[in-house]
């Protein structure tokens, strides 16, 4: 995948350097075509991976944004993939179709300057692409709904320990594992585990199962949302 690349001189007039990690072509030709008629936005490279681009980049001025599809079929996660992006000293915009509050979180997690959908008009998108390209973040209902949970659920006020023990507890992970696994003790899991129920309860939100526990941790954005997969 493809697409022309115009080499920007330096200077503090110069356009805002821009990449693309999108492995739908269509994708990455519409974007392409929303950025092109912005003399301040200069589209120089795509690419379907993120270390394909880091490839390529390296024989080009120094990106200043990277548009990131959250989701790339070559099995990557969105953390990752901003942190190497952003080892490099480059900032990163997510460009998504998806709803998945996990997905945006993890992304969140590493750094990013937001989140916009793909599905927004052309003039929201481009808006939002220059706003990360200079630096400044992008916040969009998605975007604070990923990261302060989705604004129409009660927030249960879990501190970073209580999520811990819920993700790994609600994944699958026995009591016992979940001591041994972040350092505590099985009783102290259970408390843990029966505040938390509490928590949710208090709420409007009860969750006297584990099946429960684990719904919960997916409608806040801890745990994925669980992946369909077609009949073969």
């Amino acid at each position: 995948m493809e697409i022309e690349v115009t080499l920007a001189e330096g200077g503090e007039n110069a356009p805002r350097r821009i990449g693309v990690v999108e492995d739908h072509e269509s994708v990455a030709i519409g974007l392409a075509a929303m950025l092109a008629p912005e003399p301040d936005l200069d589209l120089m490279t795509t690419a379907g991976t993120v270390p394909e681009l880091l490839a390529a980049a390296q024989n080009l001025p120094q990106l200043d944004l990277v548009v990131l599809d959250l989701r790339l079929a070559d099995g990557s996660t969105p953390e990752d993939n901003v942190r190497m992006l952003r080892d490099r000293g480059i900032e990163v915009l997510i460009f998504t179709g998806a709803d998945n509050a996990f997905l945006v979180r993890s992304a969140a997690r590493a750094g990013v300057l937001g989140v916009v959908r793909k599905s927004e008009d052309v003039q929201t998108v481009v808006a939002a692409v220059r706003r990360a390209a200079s630096g400044e973040q992008v916040v969009t209902t998605d975007w604070a709904a990923a990261i302060d949970g989705d604004p129409q659920l009660s927030d249960v006020g879990l501190s970073p320990r209580q999520e811990e023990v819920l993700t790994l507890y609600a994944s699958g992970e026995k009591a016992s594992r979940v001591a041994r696994l972040t350092g505590l003790s099985e009783q102290t899991v259970n408390d843990y585990l029966g505040r938390i129920r509490q928590k949710y309860a208090d709420a409007g939100r009860p969750a006297p199962t584990k099946t429960d526990l684990y719904k919960r941790a997916v409608e806040d954005g801890w745990l994925p949302v669980p992946e369909r997969h077609p009949r073969a």
